[in-house]
């Protein structure tokens, strides 16, 4: 199975050189070849150039996108989006005032979502998820990580699992798994939070390995969530079991998230609505992706991360979508980019590069993901006529993506 796409706009966040991520000022730099093609050959990226360098290829299904532009699709380093049911009247109790931690302390948040998911059977729950995977898909999204952590028990987090692990067998996107058994307390072990903890070390982490079921392995450090001593023990009983640790951190106050996530050379530490100097440093002697979740903070009227302060002192930066039903119910990668550069003040090249290269990396994918780079995987999608690729995020209202490929096939046209 071969492909061509022939007479491109923008060939766009094209390179062979590139590295793993791209970090500080070079985030505002952009690989765009003009009036470009690009050959996808058994499901990867074969060659590229400009159209009068164009060799005769034969028997190669062709697409034309004159006045259009092609990018590496989308990945998607953080999401929730396997889950029982929305959450809409907890978006009623958001509207007059409540905050995350009050709608928790409530019964609602992650717990609701707990009950919905224990309740549901797993195949319903499978069919559920694929619906939106779909979605993600057609807007552009080619690799995704999934998190559990609306389980809480056992059983329930070992049926998410099953699920996210039957979604990456079945499901034309890439897909990495993350237990996240430390999402929230169960109201079962209210006042008795250390119980919990040793129920995921003791019990849960060796179910989850002894099945294969997850990539990472995640904590929510945060304040009214897991202290730091809490996290660094189900990180260690993690990395024990082979999963390498994601961190939720520094979302609702400054919790010590970041530095244990960068101690335990965390592949990404996520959310970081607060961050100052002193977690700045940190992250720059690591290799940890710093990775911001706009569309979270958009919607729950929270603090934005400071992405212009992190860039500036020379971090790399992903953005990823937290698609879930209770603080960020959209997966939609495109407004993502739009939030970044309305609420963030990224510039265009920099939120391309957060949304593919470096999500890529946040999710251990950066050497088949997120670049048109020979030999990466034919994961792209086509524009419709554009002016620019900056109108792409610009306008952040607009439907603009035409054809979605994965894989070298066309799944969205």
């Amino acid at each position: 199975m071969s492909l061509i796409i022939d007479n491109i706009k923008g060939l766009i966040q094209v390179g062979e050189k590139h590295g793993s991520y791209v970090a500080g000022k070079n985030m505002s730099d952009l690989s765009v070849i003009s009036d470009a093609w690009l050959y996808i050959k058994d499901g990867l990226i074969d060659s590229y150039g400009r159209m009068d360098s164009r060799p005769d290829i034969s028997g190669a299904e062709v697409i034309d996108a004159t006045g259009k532009f092609v990018f590496p699709s989308f990945c998607d380093s953080h999401t929730h989006i396997v889950y029982a049911g929305s959450r809409e009247i907890e978006y009623n109790d958001k509207i007059r005032g409540l905050s995350y931690e009050e709608i928790a302390k409530r019964g609602g948040g992650i717990l609701n979502s707990a009950k919905l998911l224990q309740e549901m059977p797993e195949e319903d729950l499978y069919n559920q998820s694929m619906h939106r995977i779909y979605e993600i898909i057609s807007l552009g999204t080619g690799a995704v990580e999934i998190k559990s952590g609306y389980g809480l028990s056992t059983e329930a987090e070992l049926k998410m699992l099953r699920v996210i692990k039957r979604i990456q067998e079945t499901a034309p996107l890439a897909v990495k798994s993350t237990f996240l058994g430390a999402h929230s307390v169960p109201a079962e072990y209210k006042n008795r939070q250390t119980a919990y903890v040793d129920l995921i070390i003791n019990e849960m982490i060796p179910a989850v390995a002894a099945e294969e079921l997850a990539d990472y392995i995640d904590v929510f450090c945060d304040k009214g969530f897991f202290t730091v001593d809490e996290t660094e023990r189900i990180l260690m009983a993690g990395i024990k079991h082979g999963m390498r640790p994601k961190i939720h951190a520094n979302e609702l106050d400054y919790s010590g998230g970041i530095q244990t996530g960068v101690k335990y050379d965390a592949l990404s530490v996520d959310h970081l609505e607060f961050t100052g100097d002193d977690e700045i440093r940190i992250l720059l002697n690591s290799e940890t992706m710093p990775t911001l979740l706009p569309g979270a903070a958009f919607f729950l009227g929270m603090t934005d991360p400071p992405a212009r302060r992190m860039i500036e002192s020379g971090l790399p930066v992903a953005l990823a979508s937290d698609y879930n039903p209770g603080s960020s119910p959209s997966g939609n990668m495109k407004l993502v980019m739009s939030l970044a550069s309305i609420r963030l003040r990224m510039l265009p090249e920099e939120v391309i590069h957060a949304v593919t290269l470096n999500g890529a990396y946040a999710m251990g994918l950066s050497d088949t993901h997120g670049s048109i780079t020979k030999g990466k995987a034919g994961n792209v999608f086509i524009t419709k006529e554009m002016s620019s690729y900056q109108f792409f995020a610009y306008s952040y209202g607009s439907d603009l993506i035409d054809t979605v490929i994965l894989n070298g096939e066309v799944v969205k046209k």
